[in-house]
């Protein structure tokens, strides 16, 4: 076994976009939005007043799908001083519908990975936003026997890693995140001394995105796909 990773006994896991694509179905969600405001303002002014709303509003209503709807409503609203159709409305509120009722679409080698993870070590699945929603994509997904605990955070940042280690027992010196983020995946696990391995996904949320400062003297491994990560622990 690799030495650094010698005291591993539980290894967590994110789950959109490091077990499954989500991040796309927003991406596509945004432009759909901005054709729908077009007449109001340009699709890029469109985009950024949309995040700026969505900032806003992130303590009010968290993470997902159901708070980015919320916030397209708004946007809506304000774009067009009061004066948006139903139709719109309507409209907007079928987007939020249908990104959440999309199939859930497995990123490469992820059940590989935990199949074989799971002979030696115990899986929990930590991830963030709105429950119901994580909830249908877990069952959808087929992976959820791979998991002793499933844990949907109001926020990752280290205090709610701390609160969930502690409440799961776990010492951070045993305890490995994997995830695409490195602010809610990486970062934090490293600040609280655990281990972490970041995997990349091809689109990261701008609200997710780090200076390269932030990750500077912090110790943590990248990895081009899963499968990579049972060949760094043996």
């Amino acid at each position: 076994m690799n030495k650094d990773y010698k005291n591993i006994k539980v290894i967590g896991f994110d789950a959109d976009d490091t077990l499954w694509v989500n991040e796309t179905y927003f991406r596509d969600a945004e432009l759909e939005f901005a054709k729908l405001l077009s007449s109001y303002e340009t699709v890029n002014k469109i985009d950024q007043e949309l995040f700026k709303m969505e900032m806003k509003n992130l303590p009010l209503y968290g993470y997902g799908v159901k708070g980015f709807v919320l916030s397209m409503v708004e946007m809506a609203l304000e774009l067009s001083n009061n004066n948006v159709s139903n139709a719109t409305i309507n409209a907007i509120l079928n987007i939020g519908k249908d990104m959440l009722n999309k199939p859930v679409e497995l990123l490469d080698g992820v059940e590989e990975t935990l199949k074989a993870l799971s002979q030696n070590y115990r899986l929990i699945l930590v991830t963030k936003g709105d429950l119901l929603d994580q909830e249908r994509k877990l069952e959808k997904s087929g992976l959820i026997d791979y998991f002793h605990h499933i844990e949907v955070l109001s926020d990752k940042q280290e205090a709610n890693y701390s609160k969930l280690l502690n409440h799961l027992d776990i010492m951070p010196s045993e305890f490995l995140m994997v995830g695409n983020s490195l602010k809610s995946d990486i970062l934090p696990l490293v600040n609280i001394k655990a281990k972490a391995i970041h995997v990349p996904f091809h689109t990261t949320w701008l609200h997710e995105q780090v200076h390269d400062d932030e990750t500077k003297d912090k110790t943590y491994k990248t990895v081009n796909s899963l499968l990579d990560i049972v060949q760094v622990l043996n």
